[in-house]
């Protein structure tokens, strides 16, 4: 799992300065987690991505009296609307990896249904994948990159 970045704050600076620094770390490591996250072979890349996600929005909403207001708002439906959706595959993704766990330990007569429940988890992992890819492509996650950096600019204002 990736790691957050330590930020470093300086104690005399103002709230609007943290906030720069805070949610301006918080967005590069959402944007490092996204190549790959739509691989249904390695489920840690969602995972850290939306790990990514969640330390920026507690970011904005932690430092939301630093930003203008309707920039604020924006930008975080849009991170909630993101981490919805990683949300959704990850959840998926940790039915599919509890039950193939438990697997070995069922009864013989019971494997045939914990099989069948997996592919239907794993139909349900496609279809979750198809609702975030919107999400991850370039063009929307540039969109969403700007939107951040601009909010970041006007913190303070």
């Amino acid at each position: 799992m990736a790691r957050a970045r330590e930020v470093e704050i300086d104690c005399e600076a103002s709230f609007a300065a943290a906030a720069v620094r805070v949610v301006g770390t918080r967005t590069e490591e959402v944007f490092e987690q996204a190549s790959g996250v739509l691989d249904l072979d390695d489920v840690e890349r969602v995972h850290d991505m939306r790990v990514a996600i969640r330390r920026l929005r507690a970011a904005l909403e932690v430092f939301e009296p630093c930003f203008p207001s309707k920039r604020w708002r924006k930008a975080l439906k849009r991170v909630k609307a993101l981490a919805d959706a990683l949300g959704g595959r990850r959840d998926l993704d940790v039915e599919i990896e509890l039950l193939e766990g438990l697997s070995g330990e069922i009864a013989e007569d019971d494997r045939f249904a914990v099989t069948a429940l997996i592919e239907d988890l794993r139909t349900g992992q496609r279809r979750a994948n198809d609702d975030l890819a919107p999400f991850v492509k370039a063009k929307s996650l540039k969109k969403l990159r700007r939107r951040l950096e601009k909010l970041v600019a006007a913190a303070g204002t």
